[in-house]
């Protein structure tokens, strides 16, 4: 187990998308904790599917770090809160190395890869799709090895290699530019996930299935990767200076413990591990509940979170659960407080795509073939059980649907020229904006608040 601030890790990068980071960030992982190692998974990036595989593979919480979403003073206190008592961190990168926000409030590069490796002071291996190239390969690792001096790249691991002559071709080539290589994967069809319209299938919609494939990506890596080298090259990154972030500093506690019921289970997969623990620091008592299986709130719930997933995979499944949308319908007339991003506006709409969803809102939503996908800087135009007026946020969208209206009376957010977006009513905050409260930890303990604000008598009164 490393001190504060001394985690050895490393961070894993590509020249751009689809070089196959994820399935060999997710089979280090696994391959080093079935050494019996504590390995901390983490992504760059606001990406909810990849952490759910890193989980998976690492036994513990995958974690987001995005300067955008938190600001860059907590992305080395939040590495260093979900490394906690880990021997090492292995880091995904997002995009291409370079690749980050194009907002106009922030340089080029902000909350890419190569951002994030300079903020941990990590070295990077740098994941090369090798499947098209021979010694062309040296000149491709070179310039990214020498594009950002703040950056230090440590080492290569060649991707979709075609065969043992090409490999040897490809490490004359990269040893003669100085480059160190750590491994390399065959074409290989175990290394291959399940996608649809945002991407991989969350490990937790294929349960046994996911299991398997982060075991067999375990052993293509262990067989493929020096894992040894791997680990001396995390070992030589640097101590932070940084404390570990600690969720019951950014919050004021609120007495009463009111129960907070957070959506889960297969169809509600996207959140960040740190909204549930900065809700648990304002005093909330956070339970679960999964749509497509539980036919009622927990008892005395008296706040509900709904964030995002895949309710359109699931919707038919949704829809049959008309006990539960009854309650969450009945926990909204009640004054409640409810958060819901992406996902949960979906589930809290009249229909979604024609099939009837809790109606909370009178909004009608639907797969849509245009992809929605990028950071958003937003202003609160009026109170909510979020954040007061004006409070500004920054967030990112992720959604190939769309609602019907857009916005209601009292929107969520306003960003830009664009129109208003999302729903107030009542308690209800409802909106396509995926939120990373560390970044605005005033959000938690104003939700708890609410909770702890709803009459006792309330809470019982629909059983």
């Amino acid at each position: 187990m490393s001190g504060v601030g001394r985690v050895p890790r490393i961070v894993l990068a590509a020249p751009s998308s689809n070089a196959g980071k994820t399935s060999i960030a997710t089979g280090l992982i696994a391959a080093l904790t079935a050494r019996g190692l504590a390995v901390s998974p983490h992504k760059v990036g606001p990406d909810y599917i990849d952490p759910g595989y890193h989980g998976l593979a690492a036994g513990r919480p995958g974690r987001n770090l995005d300067p955008w979403l938190v600001g860059e003073e907590r992305v080395a206190p939040l590495f260093l809160h979900g490394a906690r008592s880990a021997d090492l961190a292995v880091i995904e990168g997002v995009m291409g190395l370079f690749d980050g926000a194009t907002h106009p409030s922030v340089e080029p590069g902000f909350s890419s890869t190569a951002h994030v490796a300079a903020l941990l002071r990590a070295p990077v291996v740098l994941v090369v799709d090798a499947s098209s190239q021979a010694r062309s390969v040296a000149a491709l690792v070179h310039g990214f090895a020498t594009f950002d001096p703040a950056v230090r790249m440590g080492g290569v691991v060649l991707n979709r290699v075609g065969s043992d002559r090409h490999e040897t071709i490809l490490r004359e080539a990269l040893g003669a530019a100085g480059m160190p290589v750590l491994g390399a994967i065959r074409r290989l069809e175990q290394l291959h996930t399940p996608s649809r319209h945002l991407g991989l299938v969350p490990a937790a919609e294929r349960s046994t299935e996911a299991v398997a494939t982060v075991d067999r990506l375990a052993h293509v890596v262990a067989d493929g990767v020096d894992l040894d080298a791997v680990l001396a090259l995390a070992r030589t990154a640097p101590p932070l200076s940084a404390s570990p972030w600690d969720p019951a500093a950014e919050v004021e506690p609120v007495p009463g413990r009111p129960r907070v019921a957070v959506a889960g289970g297969p169809a509600f997969t996207f959140g960040y591990a740190e909204n549930t623990e900065l809700l648990a620091a304002a005093g909330a008592e956070v339970v679960v509940v999964d749509p497509l299986r539980d036919e009622a709130l927990p008892e005395g719930t008296a706040g509900l979170v709904v964030g995002g997933g895949f309710p359109e995979v699931y919707a038919a499944e949704l829809s049959a659960n008309e006990r539960l949308r009854a309650d969450v319908g009945a926990l909204a007339a009640r004054g409640a407080p409810i958060a819901a991003e992406c996902a949960g506006l979906l589930y809290l709409a009249r229909e979604l795509d024609g099939m009837p969803m809790c109606g909370v809102l009178d909004v009608r939503t639907a797969m849509s073939p245009r992809l929605t996908l990028g950071y958003r800087a937003a202003v609160a135009p009026s109170d909510s059980v979020l954040a007061p007026a004006g409070a500004r946020v920054r967030g990112h969208e992720f959604h190939r649907t769309s609602a019907q209206p857009g916005a209601g009376a009292t929107p969520a957010w306003q960003w830009s020229s664009a129109a208003p977006e999302g729903f107030v009513t009542g308690g209800v905050h409802a909106s396509y904006l995926h939120l990373h409260w560390a970044g605005s930890p005033g959000m938690a303990t104003r939700f708890v608040a609410a909770a702890a604000r709803l009459p006792e008598g309330l809470l019982h009164a629909h059983r």
